[in-house]
């Protein structure tokens, strides 16, 4: 997206699109917000999508479809086997990757499930940059570790560092030299998830599969975020300024030996895969796909969802279409953060990130301070974040608390989706709720699940704090608000 300069207003981010299809936002009353986020077992994936007014939980599957997109999923091939959409999306594939295997899924969580079944044995670890959540339930599942080696400044709140993804080259190396029989794979995050969206550059990558590779471990991406990341290579890697984004996905393309991804996020349509650069492994993997997800031509998939995504991968990588959530998760980030709340910098993909640890010191972690934060944001205007912190963790093999390194309130900024005026909202009730935060309190469970507890566990407040910052905020507002 071109830096469109104003002449008599401060230069912001511009929309490099018109909205043709709208759906109406509704606003509760501040007191009836109250009740559902109760209702909801204070967990913001409990709400009901209609008591919403912004929903910046995820970009995962909420992005905005293109009039091209749409008009695609008319040509969709229904059949059972052989159908020609698969045929259409693997010839795209094979374009933009030139990695011909295939192999269909329903979304990115299928995609991890399957290599789990074919890599991971008990005992063995998966090497990372970082973890995401349903990534190493999977390999945890099965007996499986996870080695993070995410370089140190991923880890702090406050940095100017543009690749804060990167994994730690030295740790690297002395880990696979002292380890390497027992590694199952080594998975790259495209994008770290948990740590606030932040990239990976392409050097770095590069020099990962080259170590990897000395060891004859087998490298994986998980290019659910390849878009962001390919962005921040774009615009912040002196070496990849003059390259086109379609340069860049094939360079980084060949670095790895397995490629999967969400199509929630990548593609902008409901699926996921799986591509393959050796055909051996393929077939290795081949038969777990109609036994966990459906026939080899369409892997769980809607055909329609699959015409839509089809074309949604060059959108994927489109500079225009692509350019525009970290231009608004950057413009929010640096407005809260001279307002002085505590925001993960420099601002990553997305979305934008708040240093929950930082904003609300009063509350020990135990209480999951992210997740607290994450439902005053609801009771405070209306808007549906994340919680990515401890609640996110799994307990530890002994039943004890796993202390996220970083508690932080993702406000996800799906493509196409929001106005400026809308992200100048959030920055608002942002703020106000950073000047009230000591009326934010903790959690604590009432029903915990065993695994991925944070998307249906039920929760309660530790006192009666969502109703002082209710009555604190109809005293600003008003009631309607």
């Amino acid at each position: 997206m071109p830096e469109i300069k104003f002449y008599k207003h401060e230069n912001i981010p511009m929309e490099m699109h018109k909205v043709k299809i709208v759906q109406k936002l509704n606003l509760l009353p501040v007191k009836d917000r109250v009740k559902k986020m109760d209702e909801a077992g204070y967990n913001t994936f409990q709400l009901h999508n209609g008591d919403i007014f912004m929903d910046m939980l995820t970009d995962s599957g909420v992005n905005a479809m293109s009039d091209n997109m749409q008009s695609a999923m008319l040509r969709a091939d229904d059949a059972y086997a052989g159908s020609e959409t698969f045929y259409r999306m693997n010839k795209k594939l094979t374009e933009l990757f030139e990695m011909k295997w295939f192999l269909p899924a329903h979304q990115g969580r299928a995609c991890e499930n399957i290599l789990a079944i074919r890599f991971v044995k008990p005992d063995n670890v998966v090497v990372m940059n970082y973890h995401f959540t349903t990534a190493k339930a999977h390999i945890t599942r099965l007996g499986g570790l996870v080695e993070e080696l995410v370089i140190e400044d991923g880890l702090k709140s406050k940095s100017d560092l543009p690749f804060k993804g990167n994994i730690d080259l030295i740790r690297l190396e002395n880990y696979l030299k002292e380890n390497k029989d027992n590694v199952a794979f080594l998975r790259i995050e495209a994008g770290t998830n948990l740590i606030g969206g932040q990239p990976i550059s392409y050097e770095n990558m590069k020099e990962a599969c080259k170590i990897a590779k000395q060891y004859n471990i087998t490298t994986v991406l998980d290019a659910s975020l390849l878009q962001d990341n390919i962005y921040f290579i774009k615009v912040r890697e002196n070496s990849m300024k003059d390259k086109t984004t379609k340069e860049i996905l094939r360079m980084i393309a060949d670095l790895f030996d397995i490629i999967y991804f969400s199509g929630r996020k990548f593609g902008f349509a409901r699926g996921g895969g799986i591509l393959v650069r050796d055909e051996e492994m393929f077939h290795s993997m081949e038969d777990l796909i109609p036994m966990f997800e459906g026939f080899l031509t369409y892997g769980g998939m809607s055909v329609k969802e699959m015409e839509a995504m089809t074309v949604g991968f060059d959108e994927s990588i489109d500079f225009d279409v692509i350019s525009q959530a970290p231009q608004f998760i950057k413009y929010t980030v640096e407005k809260l953060d001279k307002y002085g709340v505590p925001m993960i910098t420099p601002g990553g993909g997305l979305g934008a990130h708040i240093d929950a640890k930082e904003m609300l010191k009063h509350i020990p972690q135990e209480e999951y301070p992210a997740g607290a934060l994450a439902c005053a944001m609801y009771i405070c205007g209306g808007i549906r974040g994340m919680e990515r912190g401890t609640l996110s963790e799994e307990r530890n093999r002994d039943g004890s608390e796993r202390l996220a390194s970083m508690e932080l309130l993702r406000l996800a900024f799906p493509r196409r989706v929001f106005t400026l005026s809308q992200a100048e909202y959030v920055i608002d009730r942002v703020k106000w709720l950073y000047d009230h935060k000591e009326l934010v309190g903790g959690l604590r469970f009432v029903h915990e699940p065993e695994t991925l507890r944070f998307f249906t566990g039920r929760l309660e407040p530790t006192s009666n704090w969502p109703e002082k910052l209710a009555e604190a905020y109809m005293k600003e507002f008003g009631e309607d608000q």
